[in-house]
């Protein structure tokens, strides 16, 4: 039996040694030797402080900010430990009050905006942690925007322009603009 236990013991031994450390320490390698921006969380850095990533969104909730798509996650809004959907399907009375609360306070924040509101303002991403919004939702809150820092349309649809993300490889995805991105080009400009 210990003639047929070894070989099955010294196989296991060395799959482990292999798959649970040098294969990782070998990807590792080579992801923060060709992509170290990547590798470590594609983080968003102002002032030398770390303020988020570019594949995480933030909750902005300040009408002088470009608002993202809101966040199922719990217990707080963006939480990467409980990225996940909401599973609300589209009869649940729960989503309707959900939507229907995000599509009050839009209104709220800009009672002079007609326009019908871009469905990823008041639905969330599958995962939750969608840092994007589409160029429409985006030129939505440009009004807004343009009003409460005291720019003009153009100036605020030139940044929204200027961040906009094409399709992957020129056919995958959509358009989209990074929320953290542009809120902080926003900031940037140094106007309220």
């Amino acid at each position: 039996m210990l003639k047929e236990l070894k070989p099955a013991l010294l196989m296991l031994a060395l799959l482990t040694l292999f798959t649970g450390g040098v294969y990782p320490l070998l990807v590792t390698g080579i992801a923060q030797g060709l992509f170290p921006h990547q590798a470590n969380g594609s983080l968003i850095e102002q002032d030398g402080k770390v303020v988020g990533s570019e594949h995480i969104g933030q909750p902005f909730s300040d009408p002088k900010y470009f608002w993202g798509r809101p966040s199922a996650t719990g217990p707080l809004p963006y939480n990467a430990g409980a990225s996940s959907g909401s599973n609300l399907g589209p009869l649940n009375p729960m989503l309707e009050k959900a939507v229907k609360a995000r599509i009050d306070a839009l209104k709220a924040a800009d009672q002079a905006q007609t326009a019908p509101i871009p469905v990823d303002l008041v639905t969330a991403s599958a995962s939750g942690l969608d840092p994007h919004i589409s160029p429409a939702a985006a030129r939505w809150q440009s009004p807004r925007i343009a009003r409460l820092r005291g720019l003009s349309e153009a100036e605020v649809m030139q940044l929204i322009d200027a961040h906009t993300e094409g399709r992957q490889l020129g056919l995958l995805g959509e358009p989209r603009v990074n929320v953290v991105a542009l809120n902080m080009a926003l900031d940037d400009l140094g106007r309220p």
